[in-house]
């Protein structure tokens, strides 16, 4: 196909959780003992307190608060032993502000060239403010037309509504589209409103999908 777009995903696609899961960050586990967990109850409290992940945020600091909010409302009824706020308040801070909670995957850059000198770049990422910053710190940020972050418009990919955004913005007609995502059902509600779509494996777990899969950026 020639596409005129290709939009890519963020998490899983460009970067990675160096702990393997974006919530237990470093400086969680610099504060938490893992082995003093009761990990039943928090993974309860963890799907309890997602909605507060899901709310309109704008900035930095609504940021920083949503997340103290959540990680507090999960580790005061944990019954962690010794918690404070305090605690909340650092692992919230290092993820709102750090750039060490996702690590770049081999070869983005020379992807992301590769793949500019062909096609508008778009990125459209279930994500808070934070990302902006790490894109430009990271020199990521110049590779894209435009950043769509899911918090500032108040609709996740899953809503399908993200997805009209740069549709319009850019008059994408089918066939002009490539919408990249290591998630089935984000693909789906892309899938419906247009857009070709691939899955993104970047470790080669997924055995079968519905989907072309493929394990890189090269192969587009």
């Amino acid at each position: 196909m020639n596409y005129k777009y290709i939009i890519l995903d963020f998490g899983n696609v460009l970067v990675y959780s160096p702990t393997n899961d974006w919530h237990i960050t470093s400086k969680f586990l610099e504060l938490i003992d893992i082995n003093k967990l009761d990990i039943k109850k928090y993974n309860e409290l963890m799907e309890k307190n997602r909605y507060l992940l899901d709310e309109k945020i704008f900035t930095l600091e609504e940021e920083y608060n949503m997340f103290i909010k959540f990680y507090d409302n999960i580790l005061s009824n944990v019954n962690y032993p010794n918690y404070n706020i305090e605690i909340s308040k650092q692992i919230a801070y290092h993820r709102t502000y750090s750039i060490d909670k996702y690590a770049i995957y081999h070869n983005v850059i020379d992807e992301l060239t590769k793949l500019k000198s062909k096609y508008k770049l778009i990125m459209l990422t279930d994500n808070w403010p934070c990302v902006i910053p790490y894109l430009k710190e990271c020199n990521l940020y110049d590779y894209f037309d435009k950043v769509y972050v899911s918090s500032i418009y108040g609709y996740l990919k899953r809503d399908r509504v993200l997805f009209d955004y740069p549709i319009k913005d850019y008059d994408i007609k089918k066939g002009e589209a490539l919408f990249i995502d290591d998630n089935e059902g984000n693909l789906d509600a892309a899938y419906e409103k247009g857009l070709d779509v691939l899955l993104m494996d970047r470790t080669n777990k997924v055995k079968t999908s519905k989907y072309k899969i493929t394990n890189n950026l090269y192969n587009i």
